[in-house]
């Protein structure tokens, strides 16, 4: 009995033993200045804090500004000073410099405002990190996380142990669901069933960025061809606005003839150059949409004189092959008679 104990014993001893060696250890790692610059809320706050230290800033320039000018006019009045004036203005200058470098201390220090501001705004951002990322360590089963920008130094680290987009999305979502309705609570559940089955299968990643290639491309096609049939319709207006004006312009009156030229002389005297005939005041000069129009017109009798040519043709053609068939059918008539 106790062999059999001990036996079973060993077994379960061995079959954990090869359970933990065969698990391997998941390891992550965060980048924390990454995710601050990518949370609005810290975005808005930081830019408020960077108003206050230029406000700062500008009031110490201020204060240099007021020293360099009382050190100017001490180094030009004294000469005219007695050294008790000159003790006391050297004293009340040496002051200011004190009280502006306290100043500057004060709000630009290591412990100073600007310091304790930045800190009070990264603190609620780094508690929900780090509840975030508890929470996928603890969906995920990782081991151990990292902050990249601690003072911990990471040699070299894979891009695919860097879970920082998941926490900024984790907190994102926090701030979404707050202000979502029903419907687009469950739509935003959907999204990140989606995501983070993304994240856990790299493959599917790249499903994903493939489908979404494919529809970016087709969004592209389909606004070319809205792009190319907006252009043939304003084509298509421009010609009939064209026609219209032409219309009205000969409706009107107010196309003017074709320049005339006097016929050269050929006689054996010297040419004289071909004259133009102007257009009067009352005429408008030729527009360019006219000409088209009547080479248009040129073209469409050529054509019609074309075809007109070809039909006479084909008839001439077909009246000589019946006449032919008419004597061929006469001559064999007589040949049978």
């Amino acid at each position: 009995m106790r062999r059999q104990f001990l036996f079973i014993f060993l077994a379960l001893i061995v079959a954990n033993t090869s359970q933990a060696q065969t698990r391997t250890t998941r390891i992550g790692y965060i980048d924390m200045e990454y995710i601050l610059e990518n949370v609005s809320d810290y975005k808005e706050a930081k830019a408020q804090l960077e108003l206050k230290a230029q406000k700062w800033k500008q009031e110490i320039e201020a204060k240099k500004l007021d020293i360099n000018n009382l050190k100017e006019s001490l180094k030009a009045e004294r000469a005219l000073l007695t050294k008790e004036l000159i003790d006391e203005k050297e004293t009340e200058i040496k002051f200011l410099e004190t009280e502006m470098m306290d100043y500057q201390q004060k709000q630009f220090g290591v412990d100073g405002n600007l310091m304790h501001q930045k800190a009070g705004l990264a603190k609620p951002i780094q508690d929900q990190v780090f509840t975030a990322v508890q929470d996928i360590a603890e969906a995920k089963n990782y081991d151990f996380v990292f902050d990249k920008s601690s003072d911990l130094t990471m040699l070299f680290s894979n891009k695919k142990f860097d879970i920082s987009d998941q926490v900024i999305r984790i907190l994102n979502r926090t701030d979404k669901r707050e202000q979502l309705t029903k419907k687009q609570l469950k739509d935003q559940e959907a999204k990140e069933k989606l995501e983070n089955a993304i994240d856990e299968n790299p493959a599917m990643a790249d499903r994903q960025k493939a489908l979404d290639d494919k529809k970016a491309a087709r969004a592209k096609l389909i606004e070319d061809r809205r792009l190319e049939q907006e252009a043939k319709k304003k084509e298509y207006e421009d010609r009939r606005k064209a026609l219209a004006a032409e219309r009205d312009a000969k409706k009107n009156g107010t196309v003017s003839e074709p320049a005339k030229t006097e016929p050269a002389k050929t006689d054996g005297t010297t040419a004289k150059p071909a004259t133009t005939v102007t257009p009067t005041e009352g005429t408008a000069p030729a527009q360019p949409a006219v000409n088209k129009a009547e080479e248009r017109q040129k073209l469409y009798e050529q054509r019609k004189k074309e075809l007109e040519e070809r039909r006479k043709k084909i008839l001439e053609e077909r009246e000589a092959a019946k006449k032919a068939k008419e004597a061929e059918t006469q001559k064999s008539n007589t040949t049978n008679n």
